[in-house]
């Protein structure tokens, strides 16, 4: 374990390091490291995997040298509830204008997220009882009356009370998330809890054209298997900047540890949703997609058993790879991210998210009901299907491969880097 002096030292040394080879320097901050630093480090680490350019070279020889891939730099503390930092600005809104008046709002004060959102549709109503605690520690039920997302995985097939819930209501982020503060993803840009913000019930995540962005990790609701499921949107954007809800290892043991991203949005239209399954130590993954428009409001899920990962949209599946050699190998958490992977960010981006959910593995499954095995209504993994009417398209099987060259998300993206997309990707 390294001590917190020496984090502390390593902290400064990375800034002065970064600051003097002309990359994006990582917040020092003053009398302690936070665990959104150090979180950030080990992703952005993971980020630069495959990226033989010399300034990669430069920004991971400067992670190397504070440690940030030795164990013990990301403190066991801070995966404890309350650990994180609660960060944000409370003046966030909705962002946009949607159709529905109740998504009309201000944005954040530091997003540039551009276009307005032509949604918002699903407005209220919903199914269940109004949701719980808001913290982010507590439990909610149901779709909840205030829901934006009519439809979910959770009342669809039975998955009962969620084990923890977060209705982001408040002014800031709760103590269990950390909030990422450094490099961004692959280096490119900025990770600031700046672009974090929550108000009238949502959170904000903004990036800039400057290439400033944000993520978070709800580092201390950690498990294996279960589900997980969150309500989102993401207006018209950059293309460069992608909206991502993705699973990622506690262990910080990425790639073997795996990386389940299971929402991925990099087309600036945000017309067509990706999925991404990384496994192995050699980064290998399978992929789909669906066409679905994201600028309305929608439920994205996954379901972890011991026998295969399924990707969900609005309680319809679209992606399983049953490969039981592709399953992560230990416990993961759940991050919300919006990246920047370099190039073109005019007009910014920005995504929205009412809630998130995280269900124990009981009751109803994403099969029930629903024939997602190769050779019969599926479809291979990585084609396009669309979400029309009551029909939904999958994507079955171990899928084709995908391209392995592709960046993990939590933090970690997609592009020519190869490491994972967590903030890491």
């Amino acid at each position: 374990m390294i001590s917190p002096q020496l984090v502390v030292g390593a902290a400064l040394a990375l800034t002065t390091t970064l600051t003097a080879s002309g990359l994006v320097p990582a917040a020092a901050p003053e009398g302690g490291v936070e665990c959104g630093w150090r979180i950030t480090a080990v992703h952005v680490l993971a980020e630069l995997t495959g990226d033989t350019s010399a300034r990669a070279e430069k920004l991971r020889r400067a992670l190397l040298d504070v440690g940030a891939n030795k164990p013990g730099f990301i403190p066991a503390q801070c995966y404890e509830p309350g650990s994180g930092n609660s960060s944000g600005s409370g003046s966030g809104g909705s962002g946009g204008s949607g159709n529905d008046s109740s998504d009309t709002g201000t944005a954040p004060s530091t997003g540039n997220g551009s276009g307005s959102n032509d949604s918002g549709g699903n407005g209220s109503g919903g199914n269940g009882a109004d949701a719980g605690n808001s913290s982010g520690g507590g439990t909610a039920s149901g779709g909840g009356a205030a829901s934006k997302c009519k439809t979910t995985a959770a009342e669809t097939l039975g998955w009962g009370e969620p084990k923890v819930a977060d209705e982001f209501e408040g002014t800031s982020i709760s103590g269990d998330w950390n909030a990422y503060d450094g490099p961004g993803h692959g280096g490119n840009g900025r990770r600031t809890p700046d672009a974090i913000s929550v108000a009238d019930g949502q959170l904000t995540i903004t990036g800039s054209e400057n290439g400033d962005a944000g993520g978070m990790a709800w580092s201390p609701h950690s498990q294996q298997y279960g589900r997980w499921e969150g309500c989102a949107q993401s207006p018209p954007g950059a293309g460069s900047l992608h909206t991502l809800f993705l699973l990622w290892p506690t262990a910080e043991n990425w790639p073997e540890g795996g990386e389940v991203d299971f929402m991925e949005i990099s087309d600036g239209t945000r017309q067509k949703v990706e999925g991404f399954l990384h496994y192995g130590s050699d980064n290998s993954q399978t992929q789909g997609s669906v066409e679905i428009d994201a600028t309305e409001w929608h439920a994205f899920a996954v379901e972890w058993t011991p026998d295969k990962i399924t990707y969900l949209v609005d309680g319809k599946p679209w992606f399983t790879d049953d490969d039981k050699s592709h399953n992560p190998p230990g416990p993961m958490h759940l991050t919300i991210q919006l990246d920047y992977f370099g190039g073109d960010a005019s007009g910014g981006a920005a995504m929205h998210v009412d809630w998130v959910r995280q269900y124990e593995l009981t009751g109803g499954g994403a099969s029930a009901g629903v024939d997602v095995s190769a050779g019969q209504d599926g479809v291979d993994a990585g084609a396009d299907v669309s979400l029309g009417g009551d029909s939904a398209g999958q994507s079955s099987g171990g899928g084709s491969g995908g391209d392995s060259d592709r960046g993990g998300d939590g933090g970690g993206e997609r592009g020519d880097s190869g490491g994972g997309s967590r903030g890491g990707d």
